[in-house]
């Protein structure tokens, strides 16, 4: 049996904006375990269930690997630049044909502080709605 060398990448788990420490072992490219990062000053070596196990996703063979667009009834993968052009283009067109009202947002507290702020910013200042809110806000 081939031993293989396991690294480990600090980083942030991503599934609540609590932001705890982890470091992702990965051997081979790939993600093999999770530890939690003893120093971190929120999660202070904790972690959740979702902490521990929640990479194993990322292995899902029905994962999406690459935009999809529906054409002629089937989902067919395209490029990332066919699909942002494709939603800019039923965006604008939804915008223009019912107003900016026609559009609301919701943002998630799996979501980085910032990620939440730049889709705020884009539905106000390119979809010029107010309709935005959080899931947080309970």
């Amino acid at each position: 049996m081939k031993h293989h060398k396991s690294e480990k990448v600090l980083t942030i788990c991503p599934f609540c904006g609590t932001g705890c420490g982890i470091y992702l072992k990965t051997a081979e490219g790939k993600i093999i375990g999770v530890e939690p990062d003893d120093l971190h000053p929120v999660s202070e070596g904790e972690l959740c269930v979702k902490g521990y196990y929640g990479y194993e996703h990322v292995r899902d063979p029905r994962r999406l690997t690459s935009p999809l667009i529906k054409k002629n009834g089937s989902f067919i993968s395209v490029s990332w630049d066919e699909a942002l052009d494709y939603i800019a283009d039923q965006l604008t067109k939804i915008k223009r044909e019912s107003g900016p009202d026609a559009f609301a947002l919701v943002t998630s507290a799996r979501a980085t502080n910032e990620d939440n702020y730049v889709a705020q910013k884009f539905a106000r200042g390119v979809m010029g709605t107010n309709n935005v809110d959080h899931c947080a806000r309970l």
